[in-house]
């Protein structure tokens, strides 16, 4: 079994990134087979280059195990057999910020209705709700080049990530990082809602903006509110709900 060959530490990132597939898969975030989620393996890459792993290309999220992952070297290169190949546009976003992001551990990348509606739009994502006032915090832009095939695209595209945790690619859809999977997935969520608010809100009336004052505190507000545990705080409750409606994804 994967299990056995693998250390603990692979193990347990591996069932948090099949456990982000399904979830995506259970919130709507799909699309059909052509987004996808990576992980960094811990403690290995060759000659001190990053290894991670990836959704094998063909299976639906919400069949995506822990086994199943495909673990895969700076070059594309497969570490472990697997009868599925790789998303090469997951590739080169992922093995990107990967390499360019030792802080990162999880990389989100969808294009759901409202997040390519929103990176449709000149002014990108507005202060117009609490929910957007997160992700505003940390986030970055990055223009559309066609399908994410070409090595030269993955340097224009980290330079413009820079050290911020949320990406709009322009026309496309929406990318979230972070130093767990847990965090990568609330960051996702976060800025997907916020997307979602705003295209709601623009079908209304004259749109209102969050104060100044009240966006730069808010950060620290979500630490007090969250007891200072971040994405921690609901990460097993979505585990449970995972339990519940989709089981199997640990194995």
């Amino acid at each position: 079994s994967v299990r056995e060959q693998v250390s603990p530490e692979e193990w347990q990132v591996r069932v948090d990134l099949a456990a982000a597939y399904r979830l995506v898969a259970m919130f709507g975030w799909d699309d059909l087979v052509f987004t996808h989620v990576s992980a960094r393996v811990p403690g290995e890459g060759r000659n001190g280059e990053h290894a991670f792993l990836i959704n094998p290309y063909g299976l639906y999220f919400e069949e995506i195990t822990a086994s199943s992952l495909i673990k895969v070297d700076a070059d594309g290169k497969a570490l472990m057999d697997s009868p599925f190949p790789v998303n090469p546009a997951g590739f080169v976003i992922h093995s990107a910020v990967h390499e360019a992001r030792h802080d990162v551990v999880c990389v989100m990348h969808t294009h759901t209705v409202a997040g390519v509606a929103v990176s449709a739009q000149e002014d990108g994502l507005l202060p117009i709700s609490q929910q957007a006032c997160f992700p505003l915090a940390s986030i970055a832009y990055h223009g559309y080049e066609g399908l994410a095939l070409l090595d030269a695209e993955k340097r224009r595209l980290v330079d413009d990530l820079g050290t911020a945790n949320h990406l709009i690619l322009r026309n496309h859809g929406l990318l979230s990082c972070g130093r767990s999977v847990a965090d990568a997935v609330l960051a996702m969520y976060r800025l997907q809602r916020a997307c979602e608010v705003q295209i709601a809100a623009q079908a209304g009336g004259r749109l209102t903006t969050v104060p100044q004052p009240i966006f730069d505190g808010i950060m620290a507000q979500s630490l007090e509110v969250s007891k200072g545990m971040g994405s921690r705080l609901m990460w097993p409750g979505l585990l449970r709900r995972l339990d519940r409606h989709n089981p199997g994804y640990a194995v």
